[in-house]
């Protein structure tokens, strides 16, 4: 009897080191963090080896567009991604169905307006065509600026989600032309001028706080942030991501890396 007992003690012990071994590889599993290439990718590499510190280890994937990164977190190629802002997020979520959530925020990104014709809006031609995003966010906070340049009127209810349908005054008849985000830059030489978002527009080898003839406010609803599936946000992976992230190392690096045209938004 006694030895069926000492058999038994045995044959649990193992199967619980087996079972603790089987967590602790898949801890040792990289994470898979999607980004967009330009700042986000660069600042992920500093929070790498941040988060390298704290036992998490990540493998940065990295995305040439906005639509990707979402489609790769909700078929779990990717288990979070750091690339879009609250209001893009939420536009995603409620036409996609979606189930994630924002974990912590990262940088802010002021939307720049370039041109290779003029040197200030008021110097666009009466027909002038101005690029945009085409998604409904990005486009809606280009023409929220136009509008605070005084440009064009929007009805005021449309809120963060305006398109071009909603101008309700364009008094030099501006053309809009929605252009895939990261097809903007090279829209340059075709527009009169273009809305870059900064990720694009640093890797087109543009100066924001130089080049841009308007620039949206820095206190804007458009902070980025790191999403995750709903069903992962407790995790403690979680946790340690956002902590890297949001560290004094990293808020250092993007002062000193961007100059202002990339902002600390934690």
């Amino acid at each position: 009897m006694l030895n069926k007992r000492q058999l038994l003690k045995t044959t649990l012990a193992a199967a619980i080191a087996a079972a603790l071994t089987t967590g602790a590889l898949a801890q040792d599993k990289p994470l898979k963090v999607g980004v967009t290439a330009g700042p986000h990718a660069q600042i992920f590499e500093q929070v790498k080896k941040i988060a390298e510190k704290d036992g998490l280890k990540i493998q940065i994937v990295e995305f040439s567009d906005y639509v990707q990164p979402n489609a790769a977190l909700a078929a779990g190629d990717l288990d979070a991604n750091s690339y879009q802002h609250k209001p893009y997020l939420d536009n995603q979520i409620k036409d996609r169905g979606y189930k994630f959530v924002p974990v912590g925020y990262t940088v802010n990104f002021p939307i720049g307006i370039y041109s290779k014709k003029v040197r200030s809006l008021k110097d666009l031609p009466e027909g002038g065509r101005v690029g945009i995003p085409n998604d409904p966010t990005n486009g809606g906070r280009v023409l929220l600026v136009l509008q605070d340049q005084g440009l064009i009127k929007l009805k005021p209810e449309v809120g963060l989600r305006a398109t071009p349908l909603d101008v309700v005054s364009n008094p030099k008849k501006l053309r809009f032309v929605e252009l895939d985000a990261a097809q903007l830059p090279r829209s340059l030489d075709d527009l009169d001028a273009s809305a870059i978002n900064t990720n694009y527009a640093l890797s087109a080898g543009l100066n924001p706080g130089k080049d841009a003839i308007a620039q949206e406010s820095a206190k804007s609803p458009y902070v980025n942030l790191i999403a995750v599936r709903e069903a992962d946000k407790d995790k403690p992976w979680v946790a340690k991501l956002v902590k890297a992230y949001q560290s004094p190392e990293i808020r250092q690096f993007i002062q000193t890396e961007f100059k202002g045209s990339v902002l600390a938004g934690f």
